[in-house]
């Protein structure tokens, strides 16, 4: 068997999981993965890949918000751009590729453009976003939403673990609060937004396929849920017990119960117990609730089931519930024009999951949110699905193929040619 000759995507693809290990390094944590807004570390990824789009022959500059951006011009100046990016920050004990590879994919795929000689009807741009996670301020797509314009005052005063509000923690990271309306794009500034990210689930490895199209981004809501009782000494009798936690845990698996039935993604994932102590029945628990799904309204219909439920076990154990909506994301589709790109980019593309015996490719929906939920409010938004081994993100475990990152390479500048190539000459 003749070995196969090593392509230039598969350099390409080598160089990208190397910058990804590099990037890694830059972390708050000393056992792990953690890099959050504002940060130190944020500053050095944004110097770092600020030199990469720099040798790949673009122009960059750091915006008003934190985001590290970057324009190669097309066949004349002041074009409207297509826009190609993804983020740069993580959750805490977080993989390696969550956003840092559609950035890194990017930047590959707007060098080849830059190099070729062959110049696009419109400029591109990359934005590699500096808060999609919300990790330090508990507010997810800042970096995002400043470029939508959709950036709220009351931001200014969220803090964070240590007591640092946002607006300090602007001032310190050498940016002016009163300028971030300067990162916001206007709608005729931009031709689309693309983004190429981690699946974050299993269908695309299950499938044997490298390469997806996003049909649309779920809807979120997420609450902090609270179920107050008396607290009282563990030798308190049966009867006599309003034991918070008890009733916490009959509402987190009722919670399950019904998302499932409903078909819906819910999770819990933050628990405090007050006082906390081992003698003493808990008094006060609070609770986190992540509900998600494609459409809002059953989303929305999913949360009034649940929000009933819960009351009820509460009030048959004499307990009270509180919820507070911290957060709310409505459901984007993705635009058919930049799917159909997108879908053509992946056809194009040889060997391996996409080959021509396979000619359509896998369309699927992302139940994870992305910076394009909030680039959706200025220009239409598609995004390109790269397989990742167990559909395992959020984890150190998180990984990718060489493989597959060079046929990502590949399929996403042959997704920008196809939208060159239907372009209106201007």
């Amino acid at each position: 068997m003749t070995a196969a000759v090593p392509t230039v995507s598969d350099a390409d693809a080598a160089v990208i999981l190397a910058r990804c290990e590099e990037l890694a390094r830059h972390s708050s944590l000393t056992d792990g993965i953690e890099r959050t807004y504002l940060s130190a570390e944020h500053a050095a990824v944004n110097y770092r890949v600020a030199g990469w789009m720099a040798a790949a022959g673009l122009t960059t500059w750091q915006d008003a918000a934190g985001n590290q951006c970057a324009r190669l011009s097309g066949r004349t100046r002041g074009l409207p751009a297509l826009m190609l990016g993804s983020h740069l920050d993580t959750v805490r004990a977080a993989g390696r590729y969550d956003g840092i590879l559609g950035v890194l994919v990017a930047i590959t795929v707007a060098g080849r453009i830059a190099a070729s000689g062959r110049p696009l009807p419109f400029a591109l741009e990359i934005a590699a976003f500096g808060d999609e996670e919300g990790t330090r301020f508990g507010t997810t797509l800042l970096g995002s939403r400043a470029v939508a314009g959709t950036w709220l005052e009351s931001w200014w005063d969220l803090r964070d673990a240590s007591g640092t509000s946002l607006r300090e923690a602007f001032a310190a990271f050498g940016l002016d609060p009163a300028k971030v309306g300067d990162a916001a794009r206007a709608p005729q500034e931009l031709v689309g937004y693309l983004e190429a990210h981690i699946e974050q689930g299993p269908v695309l490895e299950e499938e044997n396929r490298a390469l997806g199209v996003v049909t649309g981004i779920a809807g979120a809501r997420r609450f902090l849920l609270t179920v107050t009782g008396s607290a009282g000494h563990s030798g308190t009798p049966w009867p006599r017990r309003r034991d918070a936690l008890a009733g916490a845990a009959e509402c987190i698996t009722t919670i399950e119960r019904i998302a499932r039935a409903e078909g819906l993604t819910a999770t819990v994932g933050h628990l405090r117990v007050f006082p906390d102590a081992v003698n003493v029945i808990p008094g006060k628990v609070e609770f986190s609730l992540d509900l998600r799904a494609p459409d809002d309204a059953d989303r929305d219909r999913g949360w009034t089931l649940i929000e009933a439920a819960l009351t009820d076990i509460c009030a048959t154990r004499a307990l009270h519930l509180d919820s507070n909506q911290v957060h709310e994301a409505a459901a984007v589709a993705c635009s058919p024009r930049l799917r159909a790109a997108i879908a053509a980019g992946i056809r194009s593309t040889e060997g391996g999951a996409e080959a021509p015996a396979e000619p359509a490719p896998r369309e699927l929906p992302s139940i994870a949110g992305h910076d394009a939920m909030a680039i959706a409010a200025i220009t239409d938004v598609g995004m390109l699905f790269v397989r990742c081994a167990g559909g395992i993100s959020h984890h150190p475990d998180e990984s990718v193929t060489s493989a597959d990152v060079a046929l990502a390479v590949d399929a996403l500048e042959a997704a920008v040619r196809a939208l060159a190539a239907d372009y209106p000459a201007r």
